[in-house]
């Protein structure tokens, strides 16, 4: 029985948080739905016929194919920035969250490793890892995260929008 309520709880979770993601997201703008590249949820794409690109052209493509859900292709492009410009905090920002969006969750600690000792503990790194914890259904560590971007960035929109729909999730699974 309690196995049962357990799948229930997460299947309400599951479904909140599907809806959810229309409405808010983590600090990569564009997020709009949860869709991957070409019906294989867990393929990065493919992009070594795609050119060659700076690091600017690469993060630009990578962050129109978010907002697009190719999430797939975000995270080949957002990994190509990265490569070429090791140094600037976009591309891991975009390149974790792709990643999260794939449920590539084991890559996507990796690269927020990365951006942490890139950047250090930011408010912008508390709302990621905050939000890739959500998605996984850590919801414990989820608002551990965001309590932290909030003692360091108080007025955040991002945020607050993560706080209520974490909020707004666990009340759900209670109810």
């Amino acid at each position: 029985m309690f196995v049962d309520i357990l799948k229930n709880l997460r299947l309400h979770f599951m479904l909140i948080l599907g809806l959810a993601l229309m409405l808010s997201g983590c600090t990569t703008a564009g997020l709009t739905g949860s869709s991957a590249f070409g019906g294989k949820r867990l393929e990065v794409a493919d992009i070594s016929d795609k050119g060659s690109y700076t690091a600017a052209g690469a993060l630009r493509e990578a962050q129109g194919h978010f907002r697009n859900n190719n999430f797939g292709y975000s995270a080949a492009f957002y990994k190509r920035a990265v490569e070429l410009a090791p140094k600037d905090p976009k591309g891991y920002v975009g390149l974790g969250a792709s990643y999260d969006m794939l449920g590539r969750f084991e890559l996507a600690d990796r690269v927020y490793k990365a951006m942490h000792k890139l950047t250090g503990g930011t408010a912008q790194y508390y709302n990621n890892v905050g939000y890739s914890q959500m998605l996984r259904g850590n919801l414990s560590a989820a608002y551990t995260n965001f309590k932290k971007a909030q003692a360091l960035d108080p007025d955040s929109v991002v945020t607050a929008n993560n706080l209520q729909l974490l909020a707004d999730a666990a009340s759900s699974i209670s109810a």
